[in-house]
Protein backbone atom coordinates (compact mmCIF):
# COMPACT_ATOMS: atom_id res chain seq x y z
CA UNK A 1 0.00 0.00 0.00
CA UNK A 2 1.38 3.66 -0.43
CA UNK A 3 0.00 7.40 -1.36
CA UNK A 4 0.91 9.00 -4.39
CA UNK A 5 4.10 10.88 -3.44
CA UNK A 6 2.93 14.01 -5.60
CA UNK A 7 0.23 14.18 -2.95
CA UNK A 8 0.23 17.82 -2.49
CA UNK A 9 -0.69 17.94 1.11
CA UNK A 10 -0.58 21.14 2.96
CA UNK A 11 2.85 21.37 5.07
CA UNK A 12 3.17 21.26 7.71
CA UNK A 13 1.49 17.77 7.97
CA UNK A 14 2.67 14.83 10.03
CA UNK A 15 4.15 11.13 9.85
CA UNK A 16 3.62 8.13 12.25
CA UNK A 17 6.13 5.70 11.57
CA UNK A 18 5.27 2.52 13.24
CA UNK A 19 8.15 0.07 12.60
CA UNK A 20 7.99 -3.83 13.83
CA UNK A 21 8.70 -7.30 14.50
CA UNK A 22 5.98 -9.82 13.88
CA UNK A 23 6.03 -13.09 15.92
CA UNK A 24 4.71 -16.16 14.32
CA UNK A 25 1.45 -15.62 15.32
CA UNK A 26 -1.19 -14.95 12.94
CA UNK A 27 -4.86 -14.80 14.82
CA UNK A 28 -6.04 -12.73 12.58
CA UNK A 29 -3.38 -10.18 12.02
CA UNK A 30 -4.23 -9.28 8.42
CA UNK A 31 -8.12 -9.37 8.81
CA UNK A 32 -7.19 -6.69 11.58
CA UNK A 33 -4.93 -4.46 9.68
CA UNK A 34 -6.59 -4.32 7.08
CA UNK A 35 -9.46 -2.77 9.23
CA UNK A 36 -7.11 -0.74 10.64
CA UNK A 37 -6.17 1.05 7.41
CA UNK A 38 -10.28 1.48 6.49
CA UNK A 39 -10.90 2.62 10.01
CA UNK A 40 -7.71 5.07 9.98
CA UNK A 41 -9.35 6.28 6.23
CA UNK A 42 -12.27 7.51 8.16
CA UNK A 43 -10.82 9.65 10.60
CA UNK A 44 -10.47 13.11 10.53
CA UNK A 45 -7.16 14.71 9.84
CA UNK A 46 -6.00 11.34 7.73
CA UNK A 47 -3.86 12.10 4.54
CA UNK A 48 -2.29 8.54 3.86
CA UNK A 49 -0.46 5.56 4.41
CA UNK A 50 2.14 3.89 3.16
CA UNK A 51 3.73 0.23 4.40
CA UNK A 52 6.04 -2.77 3.23
CA UNK A 53 7.05 -5.62 5.60
CA UNK A 54 9.80 -8.38 5.04
CA UNK A 55 11.63 -9.16 8.22
CA UNK A 56 11.06 -5.83 9.55
CA UNK A 57 7.71 -3.94 8.93
CA UNK A 58 7.38 -0.59 8.13
CA UNK A 59 4.15 1.59 8.15
CA UNK A 60 3.89 5.47 7.50
CA UNK A 61 0.90 6.96 8.05
CA UNK A 62 0.14 10.33 7.65
CA UNK A 63 -2.16 13.18 9.35
CA UNK A 64 -2.58 17.00 9.23
CA UNK A 65 -2.40 17.74 12.88
CA UNK A 66 -1.25 15.97 16.05
CA UNK A 67 -4.54 16.01 17.72
CA UNK A 68 -5.84 13.88 14.36
CA UNK A 69 -3.10 11.57 15.69
CA UNK A 70 -4.14 11.28 19.20
CA UNK A 71 -7.64 11.24 18.24
CA UNK A 72 -6.57 7.87 16.17
CA UNK A 73 -4.74 6.59 18.60
CA UNK A 74 -7.61 6.44 21.30
CA UNK A 75 -9.85 5.25 19.19
CA UNK A 76 -11.63 2.27 20.55
CA UNK A 77 -11.14 -0.17 17.73
CA UNK A 78 -7.45 0.67 17.62
CA UNK A 79 -7.21 0.70 20.83
CA UNK A 80 -8.11 -3.28 20.67
CA UNK A 81 -5.87 -3.49 18.07
CA UNK A 82 -2.98 -2.48 19.92
CA UNK A 83 -3.81 -4.96 22.77
CA UNK A 84 -3.88 -7.58 20.32
CA UNK A 85 -0.20 -6.25 19.33
CA UNK A 86 1.17 -6.45 22.52
CA UNK A 87 -0.24 -9.80 23.32
CA UNK A 88 0.18 -11.90 20.17
CA UNK A 89 1.59 -9.83 16.97
CA UNK A 90 4.69 -8.18 17.64
CA UNK A 91 7.78 -9.27 19.13
CA UNK A 92 8.31 -5.62 19.32
CA UNK A 93 7.70 -2.07 17.77
CA UNK A 94 8.81 1.28 17.77
CA UNK A 95 6.33 4.61 16.83
CA UNK A 96 7.80 7.80 15.94
CA UNK A 97 5.96 11.02 15.32
CA UNK A 98 7.81 13.30 12.92
CA UNK A 99 6.79 17.05 11.18
CA UNK A 100 7.04 16.69 7.74
CA UNK A 101 7.73 20.40 6.56
CA UNK A 102 9.30 19.63 3.19
CA UNK A 103 9.30 16.65 1.01
CA UNK A 104 10.86 15.99 -2.38
CA UNK A 105 10.27 12.82 -4.87
CA UNK A 106 11.26 11.08 -8.26
CA UNK A 107 9.56 9.58 -10.89
CA UNK A 108 11.26 7.11 -13.06
CA UNK A 109 10.59 7.44 -17.29
CA UNK A 110 7.89 10.09 -16.56
CA UNK A 111 8.43 13.71 -18.21
CA UNK A 112 8.65 16.09 -15.76
CA UNK A 113 5.84 18.23 -18.15
CA UNK A 114 3.37 15.57 -17.58
CA UNK A 115 4.01 15.55 -13.20
CA UNK A 116 3.68 19.08 -13.28
CA UNK A 117 0.25 18.82 -15.43
CA UNK A 118 -0.97 15.97 -13.17
CA UNK A 119 -0.86 18.46 -10.38
CA UNK A 120 -2.84 21.17 -11.94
Amino acid sequence: MYSDPSNNWPKPYYAVIFTSKRTPADEGYGIMADKMEALASTQEGFLGIESARSEIGITVSYWNSLEAIKSWKNNADHMMAQRMGKKVWYEWYHLRISKVEREYFHYMDVPIDEINLQKG
